[in-house]
């Protein structure tokens, strides 16, 4: 059946509906059937419409739609109950089960879908004036409503929360499921991203930017966007933008699309049709998946959004170009069969194998001919202040491509040396050089003088074009020197490890430190000195003790450094990374550590407990919430640094084992890492690490900010560090196993600079944390330190 034809046939379902039905809800022991037309719930304002809407030949799907049919008789769909599942066109129905369930079976024998919801007591299922499909008792009582699972639309008043996801359609044909998400990641940020069949990637903000640098705030929990009926979208990472025309009363929706990218619609009820109001993106190329692998996306705004094959290569499949192009070539691994064919103006994000500064083109290519897995190599000078030297990328897969006069730099994608002139053709597509023309020998039976006519009308043509191409490209690169703001986000690709860095010289750091003279801390990492930036700003500047490592693998951990962002974290400004010198630029903590402070006396109460729960926050954040999966491995208050208002800040955590999320590998820990009297037993006796061994120390912390004891300090100390570690948990913990009456071991381990001002209540609670951190006996009996940050915050709200 023809879409037109399909269209036309619903209209007119549609309407004698509306016409000849008024149901406005639906009561226990009722059903909608797929085979009525008039069986369809309307909204009380009839702008919404609920019912069987097809999807195809003889497929249905149950959905919401706008009430009111577009300039082509079709009708916009709202939301879906079983998108994925559509029901056959006889016998299937939607029925409100006396037990308060609401199913959807499939031909009258497969149950595809329900709501999964029981009540005793009198249940209807109404379509709401907002569009929002809703089951409730006659109490008010809501049991499911279609707000809480939308598909790939949000409409007005309808809230986007942690636990909801729009998905798109696969195509503008198919409403099944697509590729591309708009939700909330752990990082508390609104994200877009592809999630394919072989790769997924987020591309929405750009990923390579800091939330601030994209004008969001990670410094959230609720995690919740709403579109008011005005037209206002607010977000709680501060993502906000407005409808060209703002006001109550015009009909709109934002849905995430599917080519990728998110829009909100506005309807012209004159033209009967949507109009575009706002848009994510605007340059569809940035979207990730859309051409798929070893292809390259060109957009145009006279010509839209194109997708081309790189040369030696062809469409997977001829309809989809999400599934990419493949080589039409066998590629053998030995060096001398490959050659590089450089790409301007072209750009491949992501999938780096490595990244490699400060090298030739030379040694780029000889590194990516080493790899057999290397597909090209991403070549670009960086300019940014205080360098000026060229980056070298490693390619494992050729995806997300895009060629834009708006790349300064080229692509050298690796070909095989014998397929090399066969493709001339489709590489001179990318670039038309006169110097640099490659021509193959042909067979020739014309006369030499209409031989030498042709030759030079070719070559004064080919020239001419050149021509063109050169000064059109001078003049873009003008234009990008004039507009150095776009040129500067484009560069920020590339800056994995040098984003909301600086790169200090040696001699910068030894002059602001007053050459290394004002120590403020020490551990086994190095030294920590005191120093005043030439912006005037105090810092930390920490001098490794470990200067035998490798320039590209300490760039490497800053990288892993820029990533974590947390309020409970330091914050790294900068580093230096020349000869053998190795340095951390780090804010400058007012306050100094915990250790200084507990040992001083001041800290009250209220002060130790925010501490507490600042600690707890930030190792949370490593644990569970950052990209990485950090463990810290040396909790103890030296590492505990406090701000201006005292607000806890955990330090040295980039110098920690980072480890994949999908499993633990002992082999990574080669040697005992930890402090003697905070350190978990695991360590000790050769356990596998976890992030239980963090959770220990924290136990350990605490009870210490708690007592005003060390750990080594409450009992002599043992030759065994294991004994040492238990004697502050121990001693607590026969104190408050042991005490008779209303709760007298307060008084016998709480430190007596507390001075009897203290809550009862809050020691209590973080007394019974620390002993379940702490426990010696079984890890696995531990708690996360995000369930210790809910049971922190779980008392705090018992106070308000």
């Amino acid at each position: 059946m023809s879409a037109p034809f399909l269209f036309i046939c619903l209209s007119l379902v549609l309407s004698f509906s509306f016409s000849s039905s008024t149901l406005y809800r639906m009561r226990k022991g009722s059903s909608l059937c797929v085979e009525k037309s008039g069986d369809v719930l309307i909204s009380a304002n009839r702008v919404f419409s609920a019912g069987f809407y097809p999807v195809g030949n003889n497929a249905y799907c149950f959905g919401i739609w706008y009430s009111r049919a577009l300039y082509d008789g079709s009708h916009t769909l709202v939301w879906m109950a079983n998108r994925d599942q559509p029901v056959n066109g006889r016998l299937s129905k939607l029925s409100l089960l006396k037990t308060g369930n609401l199913i959807l079976e499939d031909a009258g024998h497969l149950t595809l879908w329900a709501t999964d919801t029981t009540s005793a007591s009198w249940v209807q299922l109404q379509l709401y004036n907002t569009g929002n499909l809703v089951l409730h008792t006659l109490e008010g009582k809501i049991l499911w409503r279609s707000f809480d699972s939308p598909t790939d639309t949000l409409l007005p008043q309808q809230l986007l929360t942690k636990d909801t996801i729009l998905v798109s359609s696969k195509s503008q044909n198919s409403y099944s499921s697509g590729f591309y998400k708009l939700y909330f990641d752990d990082d508390n940020i609104l994200h877009l991203s592809f999630d394919g069949l072989e790769t997924s990637s987020v591309y929405w903000p750009k990923p390579w930017l800091r939330p601030w640098e994209t004008g969001r705030s990670a410094y959230n929990n609720c995690r919740t966007a709403v579109l008011d009926s005005y037209g206002h979208f607010n977000s709680s990472d501060d993502m906000q933008f407005s409808s060209v025309d703002l006001g109550v009363g015009s009909k709109r929706r934002l849905t995430i699309d599917a080519d990728g990218n998110v829009r909100l619609y506005s309807i012209d009820e004159r033209r009967r049709a949507w109009i575009v109001s706002w848009q994510a993106i605007s340059n569809p190329c940035i979207v990730h998946g859309v051409c798929g692998a070893n292809s390259l996306c060109t957009y145009a705004a006279e010509t839209g959004r194109r997708c081309k094959c790189l040369p030696g290569h062809k469409m997977k499949n001829h309809t989809d170009w999400s599934y990419g192009c493949e080589p039409d070539f066998n590629f053998s691994c030995k060096n001398d069969d490959a050659v590089f064919i450089k790409f301007p103006h072209v750009e491949f994000y992501g999938y780096d194998i490595g990244f490699f500064p400060n090298q030739t083109l030379e040694w780029c290519e000889e590194r990516c001919l080493q790899d057999c897995n290397c597909k090209g190599i991403q070549y670009k000078f960086d300019d940014f202040p205080n360098r000026g030297y060229y980056l070298c990328y490693t390619k494992a897969q050729l995806i997300n491509g895009q060629h834009s006069l708006g790349f300064k730099n080229p692509m050298y994608i690796k070909f095989p040396r014998a397929n090399l002139f066969s493709n001339d053709k489709t590489v001179q597509e990318f670039q038309l050089d006169c110097s640099r023309q490659v021509t193959a020998q042909l067979n020739r039976t014309y006369k030499k003088k209409q031989e030498n006519v042709t030759v030079k009308f070719m070559l004064w043509f080919a020239c001419g074009c050149g021509g063109v191409e050169i000064i059109g490209f001078l003049f873009v690169l003008y234009v990008l020197y004039k507009n150095s703001e776009g040129s500067n986000a484009i560069e920020k690709g590339y800056l994995h490890i040098t984003i909301g860095f600086k790169r200090f010289t040696y001699a910068e750091l030894k002059k602001a430190s007053l050459n290394f003279s004002v120590e403020i801390g020490r551990g086994g990492s190095g030294v920590v000195y005191k120093g005043i930036l030439s912006d005037n700003r105090v810092a930390a500047i920490k001098r490794l003790s470990e200067a035998n490592q490798g320039e590209v693998e300490f760039l490497a951990e800053v990288s892993t450094i820029g990533r974590l962002n947390h309020m409970n974290l330091t914050e790294t400004w900068g580093y230096c990374a020349e000869g053998k010198h190795r340095l951390l630029v780090y804010e400058y903590m007012e306050h100094g550590s915990l250790a200084e402070n507990l040992t001083s006396n001041s800290l009250d109460w209220k002060k130790r407990f925010e501490i507490a729960l600042g600690i707890a926050k930030g190792l949370a954040y490593l644990h569970e919430e950052c990209l990485e999966w950090v463990l810290h491995c040396d909790v103890k208050p030296q590492n505990i640094l406090l701000g201006s208002n005292y607000q806890p800040k955990v330090a040295d955590f980039g110098l920690s084992k980072l480890l994949n999320r999908g499993g633990i590998d002992n082999s990574y820990f080669s040697r005992i890492r930890g402090t003697r009297g905070y350190m978990a037993p695991e360590w000790v006796f050769n356990l596998p690490i976890t992030s239980k061994v963090d959770v220990y120390s924290y136990g350990i912390v605490m009870l210490e900010m708690i007592t005003g004891r060390s750990p080594a300090g409450v009992h002599p100390m043992d030759d065994n560090g294991v004994m040492e570690q238990r004697r502050l948990a121990t001693w607590v913990r026969e104190k408050v196993h042991g005490a008779t009456g209303n709760a007298p071991w307060i008084e016998e381990i709480i430190d007596c600079s507390m001075d009897g001002e203290y809550d009862k209540d809050q020691i209590e609670l973080l007394v019974k944390v620390a002993l379940q951190c702490a426990d010696q006996e079984d890890r696995d009996a531990r708690p996360t330190m995000s369930k210790v940050v809910e049971a922190l915050l779980g008392h705090e709200s018992d106070d308000f």
